[in-house]
């Protein structure tokens, strides 16, 4: 157990700096108004109808930051603290979920790709491990490697994730600008700046994500080769 938790110690810390981090420009930035008074949910607004997305329709979801766009159903849910605020914070999450429907519209190939392999993710992630440990315990080789390969999909998603959530930030940045949403439509004023600080920051969150699933998979493998050699 200890060999295990210094195998994942890099990605237990990078984690640990991430969300600190989201959580302390969360927090400076929910407190910050933008200049037009306008709410999470009343940008995200302006960007889909300027982009034609006019038939998404945006919901309020419970629970703190759990913002997303769903595009089974083509419905952005943004929580009270961001749909519902005229802050900093709350607009650049909302932006940022739009980007997602901006992906979704356009046929970003990386969000296709991680839609389709959703249903994939809940299997693996749901009996991999399950079929992991029954090959280490039966001694099965094939059984153990089954479920590294089914656990792997977790990894793969969490690969996938991250150009569809830095795209989205991305496209976030820009329609904000364009829009005239932050500082008067002039790019790098200090609210285009408390927007990046917010997205980069949630960005190293799936960043510390892939990381902590990779090294959790590569310490599988590493099992399992046990294995073989004993």
């Amino acid at each position: 157990m200890l060999l295990y938790l210094m195998f994942m110690l890099p990605g237990i810390l990078l984690m640990v700096w991430a969300q600190n981090k989201v959580k302390g420009n969360y927090t400076k930035y929910s407190k910050t108004r933008n200049s037009l008074n306008m709410t999470g949910a009343e940008a995200a607004r302006r960007i889909l109808d300027a982009n034609g997305l006019q038939d998404v329709a945006i919901e309020p979801t419970k629970g703190e930051l759990t913002d997303h766009y769903d595009p089974r159903h083509r419905v952005l849910r943004l929580s009270q603290g961001i749909g519902g605020q005229p802050s900093i914070a709350a607009i650049a999450v909302a932006a940022h979920e739009a980007g997602h429907a901006l992906q979704h519209a356009q046929g970003y190939g990386p969000l296709k790709t991680r839609t389709a392999i959703v249903p994939l993710v809940g299997i693996g992630s749901n009996i991999g491990v399950f079929v992991l440990i029954a090959g280490l315990l039966m001694n099965a080789v094939p059984m153990a490697w089954a479920g590294v390969a089914l656990f792997g999909l977790s990894t793969l998603f969490a690969l996938v994730t991250l150009p569809v959530e830095f795209d989205a930030s991305k496209r976030a940045k820009v329609q904000l600008v364009q829009l005239g949403i932050v500082d008067g439509g002039v790019a790098g004023g200090p609210e285009a700046q408390g927007v990046d600080r917010m997205l980069d920051s949630a960005a190293w969150t799936y960043v510390a994500g892939f990381a902590a699933s990779l090294l959790t998979l590569l310490w599988y493998v590493m099992q399992v080769a046990g294995m073989r050699r004993d």
